[in-house]
C-alpha cells in the first residue's frame, strides 16, 4: 500500500517467493537487507509456480498485497500448471507479463524497476512501468534465454517462442539502464548478439547470514533414512534437467560394494521419480533419494554429508557462468565439494574447497571421490573451511545488496567491446 518513502525498488519476478511460499528466495533476502537500509522493496510475483510448498491466500481475488515478514508482496492471480515440462507454463508467462500493464493503483510507485523474470518478454511491460513513472529500469539476467531451452531442448531459434523469446531480451539489453546478473560472463553473450553499448555488473548469488546461523534441526523422518558410520556424498537441491545426477547414480553402481561409502540426494524437482525408479531397476542399496526438506533444516542435513555434490551436464549455456544457491549453502557448510562442470567461472576451483571434474566420466568422478575418502579429517575440514571462507567473504547479501545499492547510485557505464 501507499506509504512515504525515498526510494522504492520494485522486484518483478514471477517466481519469487519465501521462506514460507518456497524459491525463489533471491529478492526476499535482497528486500530484507534494503528495509535495513531504509529503502522499500514491493515484489510483484505470481500467484503460483511449480516451486511453491504454500500458495497465498489469493482466492477468486485478481491480486492480493500481502506483508511477508516487513516485506510488501503484491501477488498477480495467474493459472496453474502441472510442473515444469507443462506447455500451459508457457502460457503462464505471457498471462504474468500482459496483468503488468494493469497494475492495482494503490501501489508505491517506483524510483526503480528490477525486472527479474525466467520469462524474457516481462522486459517490456517493465519497460513500460519504468517510463510511466520514470524509474530507473534494471534488467537481471538470472538463465540464459533463450539459450537454456536450445541448449537442453534442442529447440531451433527459428522456433516462434525462441524467436519471441530472443527478442524480447535483446530489447532489454539495448533499453535497460543497467544489466546485472547472477552469471559473471553474461556480458560476453550479449556482445554476441550483436548490442555494445550496455551497462552491465555482475551480481551473483549467496547466503542469507541469520538463516544460516540459527538452523532449524533435522527432523526425525529424513534424519532416520540415513546410514549411521558411513561416508556420505550428498546432494541437496532441485533435481531436474541438467543436475548431473544420472552419473552420480552411475558411481553408485561403481562403489555398490564399498563397505563405508554410500549416496544421499535430497529434494524434489521433475526428474525425481525417474531417478528413484532407475535406483530401484538398478536394485541399488548404496544410495536413496529422500524427500525435500524445509530450507532452514538444510544446514542440519549438510553437517551429516561428508562430500557434497553439485553436477552440470556439459552444456554451452555453462560458459557464461554458474550461481547456484547449493554451492554457497555447501560452502557455508564447510564440507569439501565434488564438482562436476566444464564451462567459466569454476567457484570450487576458485575457492579451492574441492575437487572439479570436466568430464562426464563416472570412472573419473568416482576416483575423486575415492580421492576424497583417502583424505585425512583434517584435509578435509581445511578444505571446507576454504569453502567457509570465500563465501563469507563474497558472497552473503549484504555484500550483494551493499553492491546493489551503489549500482543503483553509479551513472550508466558502456561496456563496449568490437
Amino acid at each position: 500500500m501507499k506509504e512515504k518513502s525515498k526510494e522504492v525498488v520494485w522486484f518483478i519476478n514471477d517466481y519469487a517467493g519465501s521462506p514460507f511460499h518456497g524459491m525463489t528466495y533471491r529478492h526476499y533476502y535482497m528486500a530484507k537487507e534494503l528495509i535495513r537500509r531504509g529503502i522499500k522493496p514491493i515484489i510483484i510475483t505470481a500467484s503460483y509456480s511449480h516451486f511453491m510448498n504454500n500458495e497465498p491466500p489469493i482466492k477468486d481475488k485478481p491480486y492480493l498485497f500481502e506483508k511477508v515478514d516487513m516485506i510488501e508482496y503484491l501477488w498477480l492471480k495467474i493459472m496453474k500448471y502441472r510442473d515444469s515440462r507443462d506447455k500451459k507454463r508457457v502460457f503462464k508467462w505471457f498471462q504474468f507479463s500482459l496483468k503488468l500493464f494493469n497494475l492495482p493503483n494503490q501501489i508505491d510507485k517506483p524510483t526503480v524497476i528490477v525486472c527479474s523474470g525466467s520469462a524474457p518478454m516481462l522486459v517490456l511491460p517493465s519497460y513500460y512501468l519504468a517510463k510511466k513513472y520514470k524509474a530507473k529500469l534494471i534488467f537481471e539476467i538470472r538463465d540464459i534465454w533463450p539459450l537454456t531451452l536450445m541448449d537442453f531442448k534442442g529447440y531451433s531459434k527459428y522456433n516462434p517462442l525462441m524467436y519471441i523469446m530472443q527478442k524480447s531480451v535483446n530489447f532489454g539489453f539495448r533499453n535497460a539502464d543497467k544489466i546485472i546478473s547472477v552469471l559473471p560472463n553474461t556480458d560476453s553473450y550479449i556482445h554476441q548478439q550483436g548490442i555494445h553499448d550496455f551497462d552491465f555488473t555482475y551480481l551473483p548469488n549467496g547466503i542469507f547470514l541469520e538463516e544460516l546461523q540459527n538452523p532449524l534441526p533435522l527432523n526425525i523422518k529424513a534424519k532416520s533414512q540415513l546410514s549411521k558410520d558411513k561416508f556420505t556424498i550428498g546432494y541437496a537441491g532441485a533435481m531436474g534437467m541438467g543436475d548431473g545426477l544420472d552419473l552420480l547414480i552411475d558411481v553408485a553402481v561403481k562403489l555398490k560394494n564399498h563397505p563405508t561409502i554410500d549416496f544421499v540426494l535430497v529434494g524434489k524437482g521433475s526428474e525425481k521419480e525417474r531417478l528413484k525408479k532407475r535406483i530401484r531397476d538398478l536394485e541399488l542399496e548404496n544410495i536413496i533419494i529422500i524427500d525435500a526438506i524445509p530450507k532452514r533444516e538444510v544446514q542440519s542435513m549438510l553437517a551429516l554429508f561428508d562430500v557434497c555434490y553439485i553436477g552440470w551436464e556439459d552444456k554451452e549455456i555453462y560458459q557464461y557462468g554458474i550461481s547456484a544457491n547449493k554451492i554457497f549453502d555447501y560452502m557455508y557448510a564447510k564440507r569439501p565439494i565434488l564438482h562436476l562442470f566444464n564451462g567459466k567461472g569454476d567457484l570450487i576451483t576458485e575457492a579451492k574447497c574441492g575437487i572439479s571434474v570436466k568430464e562426464q566420466n563416472s570412472e573419473i568422478i568416482t576416483k575423486s571421490i575415492l580421492k576424497l575418502y583417502s583424505f585425512s579429517d583434517k584435509q578435509r575440514e581445511e578444505m571446507g573451511k576454504r569453502g567457509r571462507d570465500f563465501v563469507l567473504k563474497n558472497h552473503t547479501y549484504q555484500n550483494i545488496t551493499d553492491k546493489f545499492i551503489n549500482i543503483l547510485s553509479t551513472p550508466k557505464i558502456y561496456n563496449r567491446k568490437e
